[in-house]
């Protein structure tokens, strides 16, 4: 992968991957073999009307580099089986679509899958890392199990966004009550509280995140490496909520340079 703005050619098509309308991914495929693929996971609280299209631009920058993009959609809130559970099992099923795609002939690497989500889709990236029994959310076993995932100014305690009504009381809706009520949920949902994920994070916030405060950030990363997770932490000074949306800031470089390290292929000499 290269760390410079490239224009490698690939070409992009929608794939459906259920029944419903929203979901669908948007699939960028580079003219490479096997390229390594990002799943893409946008945010806005889990909510209609915000959807995949924010990540477009990041998407196509991902692609021009060499990377295949999953830019994924999702059932969110507002809409027909947006919520608790659905919402979650369209994540996992939509990511577990990329073995359908393969075999299907699509040529990915599915060894070198990252799953990276901005804010709420953040809390679903880190979310989808701990592919196990623990996550409450019936399914069927995972086909696709990311080596990697990413948090940009993600959500990443549930409880304490409940406690501040972060999106206008969007975990409760989410999760259809309090942390009271529905603790079992809570315990299913919340990334912090389903550590160790077991897969290598990358999490990167803003100081001057105006939506999500930092501390969360900073508390998580420390949870998860307390409890044995390899986690990369990234504090950006000047860094706001939307600048991971933007290919050219910095909070998408610091992305990017995460990436081509990690999705290298196993006997590519070591990164100096």
């Amino acid at each position: 992968m290269n760390l410079q703005r490239t224009q490698i050619a690939y070409t992009m098509r929608t794939v459906e991957y259920g029944t419903s309308e929203s979901q669908v991914g948007d699939l960028y495929v580079p003219r490479a073999p096997r390229p390594p693929v990002v799943c893409l996971l946008h945010g806005g609280f889990w909510r209609m009307p915000y959807n995949r299209n924010e990540l477009e631009p990041v998407a196509r920058d991902l692609a021009a580099r060499g990377f295949a993009v999953w830019n994924l959609e999702y059932r969110r809130l507002g809409e027909p089986g947006g919520g608790w559970p659905e919402t979650f099992q369209d994540v996992s099923t939509g990511i577990d679509h990329l073995a359908t795609l393969v075999a299907d002939g699509t040529e990915l690497d599915l060894d070198r899958v990252t799953v990276v989500g901005h804010s709420a889709g953040g809390h679903l990236a880190l979310w989808s890392g701990a592919r196990n029994s623990r996550q409450g959310v019936p399914r069927r076993p995972a086909r696709v199990h990311p080596a990697a995932v990413a948090g940009l100014a993600a959500i990443v305690d549930l409880e304490r966004n409940f406690a501040l009504s972060a999106g206008n009381s969007a975990v409760g809706e989410l999760l259809q009550g309090s942390p009271e009520k529905q603790p079992e949920r809570y315990a299913a949902a919340s990334p912090i509280a389903l550590l160790p994920l077991g897969a290598r994070q990358l999490i990167v916030h803003g100081a001057a995140d105006e939506a999500l405060p930092v501390e969360m950030a900073r508390d998580y990363v420390r949870a998860a490496r307390v409890a044995g997770d390899s986690v990369q932490y990234c504090e950006l000074a000047r860094a706001g909520h939307m600048d991971f949306l933007d290919p050219s800031s910095e909070a998408h470089a610091t992305l990017c340079r995460w990436l081509c390290w990690l999705c290298e292929p196993a006997d590519a000499p070591a990164h100096p």
